[in-house]
């Protein structure tokens, strides 16, 4: 599964305001249960809450990919946004995060699920990847350099 396909114009956003990490994934998860693939938006608060309880989602280089299953979702639920300013999100680097890719997946599709967030970090380790995003203004120019980044670094 390609990530291009988990987003679209309607769950993505560029320069996402909040202040701290709540708001910033509670805005995520508005933006994710605009889907009709989520059966229980609270539901799917509460998963991606109980992860964030565990470890800092905040990965380093400025990302975080708070994430979580349940089956408050009937397929996998995406939302990807670049925040307005940096974000202390408690990463694992001590560093402010403004990309922030919100993944939900159900309890039994714990393959895919996986193998997104794979796919999601290894295209978010690229540098260049990360600084063409931020530079992005749009929801079309994000999902342009997605695709395009997919294509010339995975099999399609």
């Amino acid at each position: 599964m390609k990530i291009v396909e988990i987003l679209n114009e309607q769950v993505v956003r560029t320069n996402l305001p909040g202040t701290t990490k709540t708001e910033i994934i509670n805005a995520m998860i508005d933006l994710a249960a605009t889907q009709d693939r989520v059966l229980d938006k609270e539901k799917m608060r509460e998963a991606i809450f109980e992860r964030e309880k565990i470890m800092s989602t905040g990965v380093g280089s400025g990302f975080a990919i708070p994430h979580g299953k349940t089956d408050a979702v009937r397929d996998i639920v995406a939302a990807f946004a670049i925040t307005e300013q940096p974000i202390d999100y408690q990463s694992l680097d001590e560093q402010p995060v403004r990309i922030v890719f919100l993944l939900v997946g159900r309890d039994n599709m714990v393959g895919p699920h996986i193998k997104l967030l794979s796919r999601i970090s290894r295209l978010m380790n690229r540098e260049e990847f990360r600084k063409r995003l931020l530079e992005a203004h749009t929801p079309a120019e994000v999902l342009e350099i997605f695709r395009q980044e997919e294509e010339s670094h995975f099999e399609v």
